[in-house]
C-alpha cells in the first residue's frame, strides 16, 4: 500500500511525522525541497524515507536477505575523516542518523545506486558494472578477513593522500563558521559544556545549515578559542530513524549506539549522542567526502572497494558467515540489477518532484 503513494504525498506525510518528533526549522526544510530538485543524486541523499517505501517492492529478492544493523542511508558522501584518541586520521562512515535493522543488501544497493547517479551527473567516471564489482569485492574481502578499521597511517597510503587533498583550508573553514548567524534560543549549553576541553571555556553559538536528509533539523555550533586557536562542536537535533515512520514502529538512536560499539571501528572520541543531540567535533580535518572536491586523478575503483570494505566493517558484528552464505547463493550481477531498478524508481520520483515546483 505505501509503495503506491506518490512522492509528494510521501514527503508531506514524513514531514508531518518529523514535526512531531523534533522542532523543525521551516526555512531549512524549504531549502531541502529546493536542493531535492538539483538532481537525482541529491534527491537520493535527501529522501531515505522514500527509499524504504520502494525497497520491498522493487528489490523483492534482496529484501529477503539476512538482516543486520545497517547504516541505512548509505551513499558515496556518507564517508569522511576524523581524528582518533591518538591523533591519527581515520576514514569511514561518519553519519549514523538512520541506523536500523534491515537486510545487509540494502546498504550495498543504496551505495551502488548513489554511484550510478553520481556517474550520470559526472561526479564520478566509472561504469555501473565496475562500480558494483568494486563495492562487492571490498565488502566480501572485509567479511572474509575479519575487517580492519581504515586508519590513514602506514596502511592505505593512496586513500590518505586522497583524504589529505580534501582537507579544508583552515582560514577559509573558520571564516565560514564565524560568519554564520548567532543562535540564542534553544541552545543546549549543558551538552556543549561537557563536549569542550574545559567546561568554563567561553563560547559563542551559531546556527549551521548542512546535510541533505537531515535538513530541517536544528544544527548549532559552539565556537571557542582554546590554546590560541579556534575549536568547534556541532550539536544536531536527534530524530528517530526514518524507518520508524516507514514501518509505523518505535525506533531510537539506540540502534546507532549498538552499531558503533560492535563495528570494526576506531571511534571518534568527540562523537557522542547526548540527550536529544548528536555532538561531534568540526574541524578542517574532520569532514565528509564531497565528490566535487575529489582530485581529477583518482582511483575510483579503489575508493569504491574501500567503501565496500567499510560497509563490511559495520556489518561484521551481525554475523559474517550467514552473509557470505547468502552472497554465494546470489546470481551474478545481482547488485547491478537491483541498483538499476532502485535508480529507476528514484529517478521517476525525482522527475515528479521537479515538475511539482
Amino acid at each position: 500500500m505505501m509503495q503506491r503513494v506518490n512522492i509528494i504525498d510521501a514527503a508531506h506525510s514524513y514531514e508531518r511525522w518529523l514535526r512531531q518528533q523534533t522542532p523543525v526549522v521551516s526555512e531549512d526544510l524549504a531549502h531541502k525541497h529546493d536542493r531535492m530538485r538539483e538532481g537525482p543524486f541529491m534527491f537520493l541523499r535527501a529522501t531515505f524515507y522514500r527509499w524504504l517505501q520502494h525497497w520491498p517492492a522493487v528489490c523483492r529478492s534482496e529484501a529477503t536477505a539476512p538482516e543486520v544493523l545497517a547504516v541505512g542511508d548509505l551513499h558515496t558522501e556518507n564517508f569522511g575523516t576524523w581524528r582518533d584518541a591518538e591523533g591519527r586520521l581515520v576514514w569511514g562512515v561518519n553519519d549514523v542518523d538512520e541506523v536500523c535493522r534491515v537486510p545487509y543488501t540494502l546498504d550495498l544497493v543504496r551505495l551502488a545506486t548513489s554511484v550510478m547517479f553520481a556517474a550520470r551527473e559526472r561526479f564520478l567516471g566509472i561504469s555501473d558494472k565496475k562500480a558494483c564489482d568494486a563495492i562487492l569485492e571490498g565488502y566480501q574481502r572485509c567479511l572474509l578477513e575479519g575487517g580492519r578499521p581504515v586508519v590513514l597511517a602506514e596502511h592505505q597510503t593512496w586513500l590518505r593522500d586522497l583524504a589529505l587533498v580534501q582537507l579544508r583550508d583552515p582560514a577559509e573553514f573558520w571564516h565560514k563558521l564565524r560568519a554564520l548567524k548567532p543562535a540564542t534560543r534553544g541552545v543546549p549549553h549543558d551538552v556543549f559544556r561537557v563536549s569542550l576541553p574545559d567546561r568554563r571555556l567561553p563560547y559563542v553559538v551559531v546556527r549551521r545549515v548542512a546535510g541533505a536528509g537531515s535538513l530541517g533539523r536544528r544544527r548549532l555550533v559552539a565556537l571557542a578559542d582554546w590554546g590560541g586557536a579556534l575549536i568547534a562542536r556541532e550539536a544536531k537535533a536527534i530524530a528517530p530513524p526514518s524507518a520508524a515512520w516507514a514501518w509505523n514502529t518505535s525506533l531510537t538512536m539506540d540502534e546507532a549506539r549498538r552499531l558503533l560499539r560492535a563495528a570494526e571501528r576506531v571511534e571518534d572520541p568527540y562523537f557522542s549522542i547526548r540527550k536529544r543531540w548528536i555532538v561531534r567535533r568540526l574541524a578542517p580535518d574532520c569532514a565528509r567526502v564531497e565528490l566535487v572536491d575529489l582530485p581529477r586523478k583518482r582511483d575510483e575503483k579503489n575508493l569504491l572497494r574501500a567503501m565496500g570494505w567499510e560497509t563490511g566493517n559495520l556489518h561484521l558484528a551481525s554475523g559474517p558467515r550467514r552473509i557470505l552464505n547468502d552472497l554465494h547463493r546470489r546470481p551474478r550481477r545481482w547488485l547491478q540489477r537491483a541498483a538499476e531498478a532502485m535508480a529507476s524508481a528514484i529517478y521517476t520520483d525525482w522527475r515528479h518532484w521537479k515538475r511539482s515546483a
